[in-house]
């Protein structure tokens, strides 16, 4: 038996997914199978509503999920789950691989343009790009098997110039990993 996996059925060895479970009780649960415990996390959008939205495809879209979003579009909340398949494993970093933090960066990018195009806020907008950011931080690294969770606040829209100024941060297992401020520009040629 592999060392970390004889480590955890010897101790007491038990992953959150989120504050809330986390805040429960698991003795008083113990005769419940660990797999019935937890909620999912509920599902506002899922990945083919996305593909609908976002023009970016496999190997580059990066979220997954949104489960949560604020109607009139002010913000979003959405996952990615990170596998060992992801493609860029294979060179950062063999041996410890590590998601690299550009890829953070792109999808919170992605998740605010998920926000930025739905017709109630922009209109008929086709696509966005990611033009700026600002105090970009990366706080713990992300690695295989991690469920990324990345909420993307608007903090200002100048809806004549198509530029919108947005607020990301990443959470894995509940502790900030990534913050970000970013600019982003609706196409104007596609609607603006």
């Amino acid at each position: 038996m592999h060392n970390s996996l004889a480590k955890r059925k010897s101790g007491a060895f038990t992953a959150y997914c989120s504050a809330a479970d986390a805040a429960k009780d698991p003795i008083k649960d113990k005769d419940t199978p660990i797999e019935l415990r937890y909620e999912a996390f509920p599902t506002v959008m899922d990945i083919h509503e996305i593909r609908e939205i976002l023009p970016h495809r496999f190997p580059f879209l990066l979220v997954d999920r949104v489960v949560e979003y604020t109607r009139g579009g002010f913000s979003a909340v959405g996952i990615k789950n990170i596998t060992i398949n992801e493609n860029f494993f294979n060179g950062h970093f063999p041996g410890k691989p590590i998601v690299p933090g550009v890829l953070l960066i792109e999808a919170m990018a992605q998740l605010g343009g998920l926000i930025l195009l739905q017709p109630e806020l922009a209109g008929p907008c086709e696509s966005f790009f990611l033009v700026g950011t600002d105090k970009v931080q990366f706080r713990k690294p992300v690695v295989a098997g991690d469920t990324l969770v990345m909420r993307m606040t608007i903090v200002k829209m100048q809806k004549h110039l198509g530029i919108a100024k947005l607020e990301g941060r990443a959470y894995v297992g509940g502790e900030l990993v990534c913050e970000a401020d970013y600019l982003i520009y609706l196409d104007k040629a596609a609607g603006y």
